[in-house]
């Protein structure tokens, strides 16, 4: 091996050792400063783009947080509102109740409008004032808007809209009522029945032609917003003979809704209508009429509205007739009415239409019934307008509060939600970004060694060329 003094390769070598590991060494020393594994570009390029992003997104989840939070809080003051409203519509009904009542005067009415009056004006001034961060929330005015509950662009909430609380959006519902109407033929044989609202059609089945029947198969055809009553069903009787009629004692059969009931017959007029309301309401569980004695006349009563279907065999009692026993003397089958009313969803527009026995013809889905700012309890008649107009009203404020309550619901889902995933993107973002202390360390603990070592080297390579002056010696 050549001897030389010019290039002492060995102290090279020891130099550059000695900087890889001062280089290690500095680096070890940031990491643990600072905390962190990545301090700038060149110790990860790639790790740094990701871990940004990481960062931008856990930033952006944080804020979404508290922007659904904020939600929450809006609709918790809209809620708020809204009960109160509710508060002072429940009064206002009671007054309305106490206004119908016979009892009172004109000038009692016109006290109980007085109040009526404030406290409409109340209902009117929490509906324009009401407010979050100066926005109007329950006046009708907060419509399609989107709360940002994500990082990125179009991670929103949409609430469609708050119901206004003013007096003139209040008590009038869209739909239509019907009150006391006729079926028209009652009729115990099954037809398809069939009704369309606003275009779609809903099969009511193969029902008969029954008021209790008819009740039923709507309220069960799934159309919300509808409501259908069977009224009682009363058959008045006649005004019943005195007996000579009777020409032989024994039993009439009548037969009532297909059941059979035996009626012992006699020329006493009062025995037999007192056997006659005996021996029905015997029945009444399996008919589903029962008899009520008038005093001179005998009426059948269907209190679920069913039909009320008879015929009469004199049997052995001959010469008796139906008037013996007060009861009406027409056989035949005889029907209730009902009341409808359908308040419709928001949307549903164009008639309601019947198809089959029952057809009171098409009714249009249209605003009906009276404003709240319209309301006169003054008089029974708008006392009674009053209290449906208030019922509407209730409608239509419990379901506006009914949907901040989902509202709600659904932002706590939506920040527990953001929460697991800022949590999980912290997870990813610490394994790339953080230092690991052990490992770090470690590696302080090598550079620090091998930097002791470097430089004793070093010293050694250094003082190698002076081997050569033995030489020359």
């Amino acid at each position: 091996m050549a001897l030389g003094i010019n290039t002492n390769v060995a102290s090279l070598s020891a130099q550059n050792q000695l900087s890889s590991s001062q280089r290690l060494n500095d680096q070890a020393l940031e990491r643990l400063s600072s905390g962190l594994r990545i301090n700038s570009a060149k110790d990860d390029a790639a790790g740094l783009a990701i871990s940004t992003r990481f960062q931008s997104q856990i930033s952006g989840l944080g804020v979404a947080q508290r922007n659904a939070n904020d939600g929450i809080s809006l609709a918790q003051t809209a809620e708020g509102a809204l009960g109160e409203v509710v508060n002072n519509l429940q009064r206002i009904r009671d007054l309305a109740v106490q206004s119908a009542n016979a009892t009172n005067s004109n000038s009692d009415r016109e006290a109980l409008q007085a109040e009526v009056s404030q406290l409409v004006s109340e209902i009117d001034r929490v509906a324009t004032q009401t407010e979050f961060n100066g926005i109007k929330i329950v006046d009708g005015s907060f419509t399609a808007k989107a709360f940002q509950v994500g990082a990125n662009a179009g991670q929103t909430i949409t609430v469609d809209s708050i119901a206004s609380a003013r007096s003139s959006d209040l008590g009038q519902f869209t739909g239509f009522s019907l009150t006391d109407q006729s079926i028209g033929a009652a009729d115990d044989a099954a037809n398809a029945q069939s009704v369309s609202v606003g275009g779609q059609s809903y099969d009511l089945g193969t029902i008969a032609n029954d008021a209790k029947a008819i009740a039923a198969a709507l309220n069960n055809a799934g159309i919300t917003g509808l409501n259908v009553t069977a009224n009682e069903n009363t058959l008045a009787g006649t005004t019943q003979t005195d007996g000579s009629e009777v020409t032989a004692n024994g039993n009439s059969t009548l037969t009532l809704n297909g059941i059979d009931i035996d009626i012992a017959t006699t020329s006493n007029a009062s025995s037999n209508r007192s056997n006659a309301l005996a021996a029905i309401n015997a029945q009444s569980s399996v008919t589903g009429v029962r008899a009520v004695d008038n005093g001179g006349t005998l009426d059948l009563v269907a209190a679920d509205g069913r039909n009320i279907t008879t015929s009469f065999a004199e049997g052995g009692a001959t010469g008796a007739l139906l008037e013996t026993y007060g009861l009406n003397d027409t056989a035949g089958t005889y029907g209730a009415t009902l009341d409808v009313e359908y308040k419709a969803p928001a949307g549903v527009t164009g008639n309601f239409t019947f198809t089959g026995a029952f057809d009171p013809g098409a009714q249009a889905i249209a605003a009906t019934g009276t404003a709240l700012n319209a309301i006169d309890i003054g008089t029974v008649g708008g006392a009674n307008t009053a209290i449906t107009s208030i019922d509407a009203a209730l409608d239509s404020i419990n379901s506006a509060r009914a949907d901040l309550g989902a509202v709600q619901n659904r932002f706590e889902s939506t920040i527990a939600n953001i929460a697991t995933t800022s949590e999980n993107l912290s997870a990813s973002n610490s394994r790339i970004l953080d230092a690991d202390f052990a490992a770090e360390t470690a590696k302080l603990s090598k550079s620090q060694v091998l930097q002791q070592a470097g430089i004793s080297v070093l010293a050694q390579a250094n003082a190698r060329p002076q081997q050569v002056l033995s030489l020359l010696q």
